[in-house]
């Protein structure tokens, strides 16, 4: 994906896309990646992942009122379809993406 400003990518995308607000330091953060990898996977691609350092973006992460990371948004055409804070477990995260894609 070209590096372009990510709030542009969140309210222009027609499909689906997952936010990710992390940091390196959050061990909770490493330990959802490879659940996020997988489940997008499953769902063979039909939601885009886009990961933001609340470190590097935090005017971006308090513009979405996240106050505690993992934080996880899925927008579509800029709209708030589901959000959640936290670990999350692989078939949570399943479930709760399928009816989107």
């Amino acid at each position: 994906m070209p590096k372009r400003n990510p709030k542009d990518l969140i309210i222009k995308s027609q499909e689906a896309i997952l936010v990710d607000f992390y940091a390196d330091w959050c061990g909770p953060c490493h330990t959802m990646d490879p659940i996020i990898d997988e489940v997008l996977t499953e769902l063979g691609g039909k939601i885009k992942l886009l990961k933001i350092n609340i470190d590097k973006s935090p005017q971006l992460a308090q513009q979405f009122a996240v106050r505690s990371i993992p934080n996880y948004i899925l927008f579509k055409k800029g709209k708030i379809l589901w959000r959640k804070g936290g670990l999350i477990t692989k078939r949570d995260l399943l479930q709760a993406l399928k009816g989107f894609v």
